[in-house]
């Protein structure tokens, strides 16, 4: 690992003050560390930001509830207002890494954390995230794992978070913080999609921090779900995840939110299925209509063509299942 400077401040003006070339800020550690000791991250100087005041959930003067940045993962999930109001952001963050992890990542840290692709993290690979310009040897490779939503020639690597997903389908807002002041920036706008510039993934300048992330009141989240597929029961990145909240009177959708994981580059708002479901029939076939419009352009390989059939029906059945409430 390569040498760096240690720096721990008292509060966020101290914490942005110390941001130059090369700083990365540690809060759980659970991925800056390995990408460390990888060899992937080598920054000049890490602020340390555990000791800020930013790990409590307060209610907003308006409704919906504002989020440290430093709240861990285990005590969002278990948080009683998360799980009445927004009971896919628990089951979300449940359904991530294990409890041991969970105990020590950050909400902010989630927010920030790197693609798991294989290509990403072995340097005997190609990889335009990695290296820029080098080239993506995940094209040509062993793709089961990849997107085929908002992927590029230069980058098919899938965004590895469940706790975002939930978030993008409640309409969350990421409050930042630098020497310039303060901004919010919709979560549906905070990752960016791969395009030339792979390297590129968050909306977030270099001498930002991540503050809170906001929720703002959504009654449709009351009835809402996640769905996660993956290899294995636990510890393991999803094949295809699903972020869903629906309202239905008298057989109609009058409200949806839909947000797709495993399948993209970035959490995937599925705002074209949106469209179709809202002031249609809470059926089957509808249902099955509006995930068939969001795949429609989908690109596949492969190794990853079947993920369109199984978003399709991780999708029809996550939206099933809320109707049976």
């Amino acid at each position: 690992m390569k040498p760096f400077a240690y720096v721990k401040p008292l509060d966020v003006a101290e914490a942005v003050a110390a941001v130059g070339p090369g700083t990365k800020f540690l809060g759980g550690g659970t991925n800056l560390v390995d990408l460390m000791r990888e060899g992937i991250e080598h920054p000049e100087t890490v602020v340390d930001i555990t000791g800020l005041p930013l790990d409590e959930v307060d209610e907003l003067p308006g409704g919906g509830l504002r989020i440290g940045a430093l709240v861990r993962n285990s005590a969002l999930a278990a948080d009683r207002r998360i799980r009445a109001a927004y009971p896919v952001l628990s089951q979300a963050l449940l359904a991530g890494a294990s409890p041991q992890l969970r105990n020590m990542a950050t909400v902010g840290g989630n927010l920030l954390q790197r693609t798991r692709c294989r290509y990403f993290y072995d340097q005997a690979y190609a990889c335009n995230k990695r290296e820029p310009g080098a080239g993506c040897d995940a094209l040509s490779g062993f793709t089961r794992g990849h997107a085929v939503l908002g992927v590029s020639e230069s980058c098919i690597a899938t965004h590895p978070s469940d706790m975002c997903v939930a978030l993008a389908a409640l309409d969350a807002t990421v409050e930042v913080a630098s020497v310039r002041g303060t901004r919010r920036i919709p979560l549906a706008d905070f990752h960016l999609l791969p395009g030339d510039t792979p390297q590129v993934e968050t909306a977030l300048a270099a001498d930002e921090l991540v503050t809170a992330v906001e929720l703002p009141p959504a009654p449709v989240a009351a009835n809402s779900r996640y769905r996660k597929v993956r290899d294995r029961a636990s510890y393991a990145f999803a094949l295809v995840s699903v972020a869903a909240a629906l309202d239905v009177r008298d057989g109609t959708v009058t409200a949806a939110r839909l947000a797709l994981g495993g399948v993209a580059t970035k959490p995937w708002r599925a705002r074209e299925a949106e469209r179709i479901l809202i002031g249609g029939p809470a059926t089957e076939e509808a249902f099955g209509r509006a995930a068939e419009a969001e795949l429609a352009p989908a690109t596949t390989r492969p190794g990853n063509a079947f993920k369109v059939g199984l978003a399709r029906a991780t999708i029809v059945a996550t939206l099933r299942e809320l109707t049976d409430e």
